[in-house]
């Protein structure tokens, strides 16, 4: 609960409205005081008009000042949310507010750190499923489209494009490139396998 304050006796004749400056003839808002009133301090939490004191008031008057006078534990509460954001909408990142009002999708997201892997906004993972949508729609089975991932091919494809990809796969990964390396040669069986099993996928499905 906010403490209670007790505000001091003003002068309400120097209330002036916001934005406004302290004329040199104008006096202290403090009761009693005849200072000239030079510094500003809101009247109340709606920060739309202020009163003007000497310094030595000004500090009186902002060593008592609470915001939050009068408000219930729930008002503070909404009001500290508010100001998270600055007293804008805000949100879940992706969903209807944010996606609608910018046009924005995860496709547009540059992820060069990675730190969207295994979310909504991985690219690989994006890649994976666009692969699987329109592989199952084509009739591929199960092992067909883990060799499309294999062989890194993520939309439709001809024969004659498989042949090409497999043949820079090849030009890439031989166990020649790479003196002879073991780790070449596992991986060459698995991209020769991967070719195998997709060209028997694509005879199938162009010849249904």
């Amino acid at each position: 609960m906010p403490m209670s304050r007790t505000r001091p006796a003003l002068a309400e004749t120097t209330t002036r409205p916001a934005g406004a400056r302290a004329p040199d003839a104008g006096l202290c808002a403090w009761a009693g005081c005849s200072a000239p009133g030079q510094y500003r301090a809101p009247k109340d939490r709606t920060l739309s008009e202020y009163v003007f004191f000497c310094l030595e008031h000004v500090r009186q008057y902002n060593a008592t000042w609470d915001f939050h006078l009068h408000m219930s534990p729930a008002e503070i509460e909404a009001e500290i949310r508010r100001m998270v954001t600055w007293d804008r909408p805000t949100w879940p990142l992706g969903q209807t507010g944010a996606k609608h009002a910018w046009g924005w999708t995860p496709q547009g997201l540059h992820d060069p750190l990675g730190l969207g892997a295994g979310t909504a906004f991985d690219p690989a993972r994006r890649k994976r499923a666009r692969t699987a949508s329109w592989a199952e729609a084509r009739g591929f089975k199960a092992e067909e489209r883990r060799a499309l991932g294999v062989l890194a091919i993520d939309g439709p494809v001809t024969l004659a494009e498989l042949k090409r990809r497999y043949k820079a796969l090849v030009k890439q990964h031989h166990p020649d490139a790479h003196g002879g390396s073991a780790e070449a040669e596992a991986r060459m069986k698995i991209i020769n396998h991967a070719y195998q099993v997709l060209c028997a996928a694509l005879r199938r499905i162009t010849s249904a």
